[in-house]
């Protein structure tokens, strides 16, 4: 089983779609039983609150199921995950902050096919929701393709 986390702030916005994106894809693919996601943030604010709206209603106009309550990123999960997946570079220095595990740790958008932007924008004061799902769909097809390959499965 390959376990990918990604992680934001507050666990409301950006990584939660991430999340919901990459597992969309992933039942798509038939790899349900193969790739597991979560999401964290690596603040506290948010702990046990749903997704924020403009999440839930970009997901919603896409036919995405999710159910999520924020959490805030451990130590332990630089262990118990295989990908840990940072939305910005103040995310990417927050979870190096933790320490080391088996995990890749790498922002995101490095998985895009469009290399000129490595963070995803935060949107919950701006309320570019649009552009950060635009931006979290193309990444998510590229870390899926990477998996297939490192892993060697097929749909």
């Amino acid at each position: 089983m390959v376990r990918v986390l990604f992680v934001c702030l507050g666990n409301i916005c950006r990584s939660p779609m991430a999340e919901a994106v990459f597992r969309h894809k992933v039942r798509e693919a038939g790899l349900e039983r193969e790739i597991e996601a979560d999401s964290a943030g690596t603040g506290d604010w948010h702990l046990g609150s749903p997704p924020h709206p403009g999440t839930l209603r970009l997901l919603a106009d896409n036919a995405i199921e999710y159910e999520h309550l924020g959490r805030q990123i451990t130590p332990a999960d630089l262990q118990d995950f295989d990908y840990v997946l940072a939305m910005d570079n103040a995310n990417l220095r927050g979870i190096l902050s933790l320490g080391q595990g088996k995990a890749v740790v790498r922002r995101f958008l490095e998985y895009s096919p469009n290399k000129k932007v490595l963070e995803v924008p935060d949107p919950y004061l701006t309320g570019g929701f649009e552009g950060v799902y635009k931006l979290i769909n193309a990444a998510a097809d590229g870390l899926l393709a990477e998996i297939q390959a490192t892993h060697k499965f097929e749909c």
